[in-house]
């Protein structure tokens, strides 16, 4: 069986709706500011995008905070075609430990973190439903550190059980990752330099 080209699938998707004159609605989940920049500028030019910044994985309080700001920050100051609303999730830090149980000895990339792919696209897919958006998606494909695959195999799986279209997208392709790199220096953005998660930062 043939790898599928994630990339693809997104410019075939846009093309259908550009196609026919359509801007669908999109549940943009977002990571970070720095991660959400390149794929902002992407997509706000075919989707009107609500960013859902929900992050119950980030450790300590302030950094979730600062996170947060920045994300807000860049939206209001980022030009976009069709400009993009901001909803700040719940801080249920709870949640998070609690999914995380048992696995907080696993390596980075594996069981763990593909738990909080889910913990965060649920939230993700719930919110699309009840915002009646057309899509969900995640900026989490834009790093190079994440499972391109999990993530949109999840997102998949969980657009079936909520009757909401996924996107598809592997937005590092098309040098996604290094035009993040770059707006992030060209907005002055405040860059962490470990997950977010306490498991992570260790």
């Amino acid at each position: 069986m043939n790898q599928r080209n994630y990339q693809k699938e997104l410019e075939e998707t846009i093309l259908l709706h550009t196609g026919r004159g359509e801007v669908p609605g999109l549940l943009l989940h977002s990571c970070c500011a720095p991660c959400s920049s390149y794929v902002l500028e992407y997509l706000s030019q075919f989707f009107k995008i609500t960013v859902l910044y929900y992050n119950p994985n980030i450790y300590p309080k302030e950094e979730y905070e600062c996170r947060v700001r920045e994300q807000q920050r860049f939206i209001e100051t980022f030009p976009m075609k069709y400009p993009a609303s901001f909803i700040e999730g719940r801080y249920d830090t709870e949640r998070f430990y609690q999914m995380a149980e048992g696995m907080e000895h696993l390596p980075e990339g594996g069981e763990r973190c593909f738990a909080c792919y889910e913990l965060r696209l649920r939230e993700a897919a719930e919110y699309a439903l009840r915002l009646k958006l057309d899509y969900f998606t995640t900026t989490l494909s834009i790093s190079p550190m994440k499972n391109a695959k999990k993530l949109n195999e999840t997102g998949e799986r969980l657009a079936e059980e909520y009757g909401v279209n996924y996107l598809c997208s592997d937005f590092k392709k098309k040098n996604g990752y290094l035009r993040s790199s770059q707006l992030s220096a060209e907005y002055g953005m405040y860059r962490q330099n470990y997950c977010g998660c306490i498991f992570s930062m260790r």
